[in-house]
């Protein structure tokens, strides 16, 4: 399985955000991240996939143009984490799982009622460790624990591709870890995953590829080491970095401060 990406075009209001991108294809048992500074249309490239924006060009899951599929089929195909849940619902963890899950068509194009819903709403918070805010409203969860269980939504219909925007941006350190790990391990087990990720460091230690934009443009594509260097982060980023690697031969990136123009 593979994600085709060609000559993408997304224009929001009178603004081109993305001009006919074209991207190395992404490959089943891969993660990936997607990074770059603001505004460089990370989002509205994840957005644009999941079908959330109008957009031309061609997406291509498994060789079918994804958009051009019926609706409950890209809902079971195509899983996505927004950058935040609703807050005010009083819907419980529970509920908002089985929600979404028959949102799209139900698991595997078959709607889930009753017991049957339950079980399997909660085997997924159970998967992610989140079984005990089961019955606990949403409007109550902290932020970090809405992201968390925002993951759980995404996969509740065990999609081929899962799309995370800005996944740990309200996450402590234990629980970036732990939704990281389980990104990877996601992964590994057959699917697509594809994160929007600003912290340089996360993006260097988790993915198998860096894809870094900037103004909806590609930079560079490739494993971390080959991407953030220190002359594509002064680049792009405008900063001064140091990248080295740890004894695990893992990449580590430093910012020493700002490039000087």
């Amino acid at each position: 399985m593979s994600l085709v990406i060609r000559n993408l075009t997304v224009v929001r209001g009178a603004r081109e955000v993305i001009d006919g991108l074209s991207l190395p294809p992404f490959a089943m048992g891969e993660f990936a991240v997607i990074a770059g500074p603001n505004a460089a249309g990370k989002s509205t490239l994840l957005r644009a996939i999941a079908g959330l924006l109008p957009a031309t060009g061609e997406i291509l899951l498994e060789g079918q143009a994804l958009h051009a599929l019926p609706r409950a089929e890209q809902a079971r195909l195509v899983g996505f984490m927004p950058q935040s849940l609703e807050s005010r619902s009083a819907l419980t963890v529970l509920d908002s799982l089985m929600v979404a899950m028959n949102a799209g068509g139900g698991l595997a194009g078959r709607a889930l009622r009753g017991p049957a819903a339950g079980r399997h709403a909660l085997g997924v918070l159970e998967r992610f460790g989140l079984a005990d805010l089961a019955l606990r409203p949403m409007a109550a969860l902290s932020g970090g624990q809405r992201q968390a269980v925002g993951l759980a939504q995404a996969m509740i219909r065990d999609p081929k591709l899962l799309l995370l925007d800005e996944p740990t941006s309200a996450l402590d350190l234990a629980r970036q870890f732990q939704l990281l790990s389980e990104a990877r391990k996601l992964a590994r087990e057959g699917r697509i995953v594809i994160a929007v990720l600003h912290d340089l460091a996360l993006a260097a230690q988790w993915a198998d590829r860096v894809v870094l934009l900037e103004g909806g443009a590609l930079r560079a594509s490739g494993a971390p080491g080959e991407v953030l260097t220190p002359q594509s982060l002064s680049q792009v980023y405008g900063i001064d970095a140091r990248v080295e690697r740890c004894s695990e031969g893992r990449v580590m990136v430093m910012v020493d401060g700002l490039s000087q123009p």
